[in-house]
């Protein structure tokens, strides 16, 4: 399985095209990629390079030139005009603002060229392929402060903990080798889906998808490996999007951040006896490796959108010795295993041909809970091997 690259909030592209909004004196819309985004009317030309900035992107406060988002508290967010019944999501800006990187091709990443990060702090912690030094020895932190409470409400550890090398300095003091976090496995691939804005293209397929529900949750990875197939002895891991949650002690985001009581992720495990079932399957079915990957929702996750009781786990995803087994395949695993598997809602759906029309599909009530929106809908090839999803703009409106 090949390493996800990290999402690229800022990018440079092209105008592809503008259109009047009626009644609209100083804006207009304009299409980058298959987004739809508000600009002032004459700073563009179609087919112009601009520079991109995505939906939950976090621009520098210290940056001048975003001084004009101050009163945004400098993010770009999804957000509608009502009084135009317009919706614009992203931020395209002139190149000439930036002519660090006005030089640079057509689809060039410059997330990091301009500081541009994730606005959500959960987002900045969950989706980040390389986890602040705070996310990745939070758990390790917790125990140390259980262990020598005296020293850790003192103003000589609030100087450390805020220098990456007093931290790296406690832990040489006061850690334990075993209480360092692993580093995500290198043989998964993160789960994430690429946004169908960003790859336009898509629309002149003309394949069935599969079509799945997208859940608001968060997504958990659970793996069996051994050295070889003549091996009956499995190594078990349990992991949330970044980090591996060695044990069920292990303080995970929604512990520390007021949400969930105990771990998750081993919650789920223990729930679905998720190492058992992978192991009989794996041994039943000849498999070196086997990763079951999918979202955890419920209470203490994302402030339980489906206002349900307790915590459940739905897989949308499942590797064999690295290879993604097609949907309907997962959906036959589940069944025979006693999980739910992700709300699938179409085995054969064509794309219509227009973006508009394809954003709309997203909209629409969750199948988890009939009364609660849905986040939107997971497209998947009928091999299982490429996908997209289809964020819904009116989900994002409530909740970003």
């Amino acid at each position: 399985m090949s390493k996800q690259k990290e999402r690229a909030l800022a990018h440079i592209e092209k105008i592809e095209w503008i259109k009047d909004i009626e009644g609209a004196d100083n804006i207009a819309l304009a299409g980058v990629l298959g987004w739809v985004l508000i600009v002032k009317k004459g700073e563009f030309k179609v087919g112009e390079k601009c520079v991109y900035i995505e939906i939950d992107s976090l621009c520098p406060a210290k940056d001048e030139r975003f001084e004009f988002l101050a009163n945004k508290k400098f993010k770009v967010k999804t957000m509608k005009l009502n009084k135009f019944n317009v919706i614009s999501q992203g931020l395209a800006l002139p190149v000439t603002m930036f002519p660090e990187v006005s030089n640079k091709d057509i689809g060039t990443d410059v997330t990091k060229d301009l500081n541009i990060t994730y606005y959500s702090e959960e987002d900045r912690k969950r989706k980040s392929n390389k986890p602040k030094q705070d996310t990745k020895y939070n758990s390790m932190f917790s125990r140390m402060k259980v262990k020598h409470p005296k020293f850790f409400k003192s103003k000589l550890n609030e100087y450390l903990m805020r220098k990456k090398w007093g931290k790296k300095l406690l832990f040489v003091f006061f850690g334990r080798k075993k209480d360092k976090p692993l580093t995500f496995p290198s043989f998964i691939t993160k789960t994430d889906e690429t946004r169908c804005e960003n790859i336009p293209f898509i629309l002149e397929i003309n394949k069935p998808y599969v079509v799945t529900e997208k859940l608001d949750g968060t997504s958990a990875t659970y793996y069996v490996t051994r050295k070889s197939l003549k091996s009956k002895k499995f190594t078990f891991g349990v992991c949330s999007r970044n980090i591996v949650q060695k044990n069920p002690q292990q303080q995970d985001y929604h512990m520390q951040n007021g949400g969930a009581e105990t771990n998750s992720y081993w919650d789920m495990a223990f729930k679905y006896y998720i190492e058992d079932k992978l192991t009989a399957y794996a041994l039943k079915n000849n498999i070196k490796t086997l990763v079951l990957q999918g979202e955890i929702i419920g209470e203490g996750i994302q402030k339980n959108p489906y206002k349900l009781k307790g915590k459940n786990f739905y897989p949308f995803n499942l590797y064999i010795d690295g290879v993604r087994i097609p949907t309907q395949e997962l959906e036959k695993f589940c069944i025979d295993n006693g999980f739910s598997c992700v709300p699938i809602l179409n085995y054969r759906h064509m794309l219509p041909k227009t973006m508009e029309e394809l954003k709309l599909e997203s909209e629409g009530y969750s199948v988890i809970n009939k009364s609660v929106k849905r986040e939107g809908l997971v497209y998947r090839t009928q091999d299982g091997q490429d996908g997209f999803k289809n964020v819904s703009r009116e989900y994002l409106l409530k909740h970003s």
